[in-house]
């Protein structure tokens, strides 16, 4: 009896492969400074480990290691009670064009700093939703939108014809704005309707994703605090490693390298 007894009292073996894959688990979440849910989590180990996962399996040893997503609930726009369409609303909410360098949109937030507040402008290629431009400021005027779009257009190689889409507010309905598009060959520019976030929702959803995912909830210590975790988050993660559900969970920066690998081997099989 004394031997079943502490037969029965061994530990069992340990699971060298449970505890590896927890180990990833682990490295992924904190790659997305614990913002990553089980979505993201199986996306993340499928794309750079190879691993495949099922959303129980994932939340199971989520829940048993105590990593909880720090986002917050998902935001509903509201609709604005009457819709004044413009002329200008060139891309009318399409959102998925076929090629990088077609369709940017543009936008600004404010980001809180001790004492106030700074300003981000970003713009952002639509077919993979990579952020090609980025300024940070003190003031969201017009200087701060067209350094991000000076940015934007000289990173990406200066491509001709692109179509940029903004919201009205005065920053990009400025004379200094228009010029800031003038000096991008063949840019035209689109605007949303006065008070309709949806006709920009890919934009807001970037930012609503830094905001949730990466920045503290009582803000930076200063303007240069906040540049700085700006930077990482979209060199550091979003970019390159943060899945998209717009990309099929697909970092910005992996579509991209996609399309352009198929089209240049298209081009050599041709």
């Amino acid at each position: 009896m004394r031997s079943t007894y502490y037969y029965g009292k061994q530990t069992k073996p340990i699971d060298i492969e449970r505890v590896k894959l927890k180990a990833l688990i682990r490295q992924v979440f904190n790659e997305s400074k614990q913002s990553a849910g089980t979505r993201t989590i199986i996306a993340m180990l499928w794309n750079e480990h190879r691993i495949r996962l099922t959303r129980y399996l994932a939340a199971k040893l989520m829940k048993q290691m105590g990593l909880v997503s720090c986002q917050l609930k998902s935001h509903k726009y509201k609709h604005a009670d009457q819709a004044h369409r413009t002329h200008d609303n060139i891309l009318d909410r399409r959102f998925s064009p076929n090629a990088p360098n077609q369709v940017w949109t543009g936008d600004v937030t404010y980001v809180r700093i001790k004492g106030g507040w700074c300003y981000l402008a970003v713009v952002l290629d639509l077919f993979a939703r990579r952020v090609v431009g980025f300024s940070v400021s003190d003031s969201p005027n017009s200087l701060l939108t067209s350094s991000a779009l000076q940015m934007a257009y000289h990173t990406r190689l200066k491509p001709s014809g692109v179509l940029f889409h903004s919201d009205q507010g005065s920053h990009y309905t400025s004379e200094k704005f228009a010029d800031a598009i003038a000096d991008c060959e063949g840019m035209k520019q689109s605007m949303s309707r006065r008070g309709n976030c949806w006709d920009n929702a890919p934009t807001e959803r970037f930012f609503r994703s830094f905001k949730t995912e990466w920045m503290p909830k009582g803000g930076y210590e200063d303007i240069a605090e906040a540049s700085s975790a700006i930077s990482d988050y979209i060199w550091g993660y979003y970019q390159t490693v943060r899945p998209h559900s717009f990309n099929n969970y697909l970092s910005p920066a992996e579509k991209e390298r996609r399309y352009f690998n198929q089209n240049l081997l298209s081009g050599v099989l041709n």
